[in-house]
């Protein structure tokens, strides 16, 4: 399966990513199939990522899973009706609102069992 991750480089304080199409099972600093482009969050505003978009809609379209990190980055440079309503929640934050309602389930399970 193919991902869409970033690699980062750059110094201390100073971070600079790469955004790459690589194997899931290679490993995160490992070799990559495509570099689609880099992102550079201390940059100017503006100034921050160049994606080479049409490369980026490709590899969706035969199904590379984005990390949510590249989601986030391809809504910011509007090419977000590729991976899905921008209302769409990330895995993060689905996850905390289980973890929010598990000990209300926990609760209701134990007064039923009463």
């Amino acid at each position: 399966m193919v991902v869409l991750r970033l690699k980062r480089y750059g110094r201390i304080h100073s971070p600079f990513y790469r955004l790459a199409a690589a194997d899931k099972r290679s490993p995160n600093d490992g070799r990559v199939i495509e570099q689609l482009g880099w992102f550079s969050p201390t940059a100017p505003e503006g100034q921050q990522w160049k994606l080479k978009a049409d490369r980026v809609t490709h590899w969706l379209s035969v199904g590379a899973q984005p990390s949510e990190t590249v989601v986030s980055l391809l809504r910011r440079a509007e090419i977000a009706n590729t991976v899905g309503p921008k209302g769409t929640p990330s895995l993060a934050a689905v996850r905390q609102k289980a973890r929010r309602n598990a000990p209300k389930k926990v609760k209701a399970a134990e007064a039923e069992k009463k």
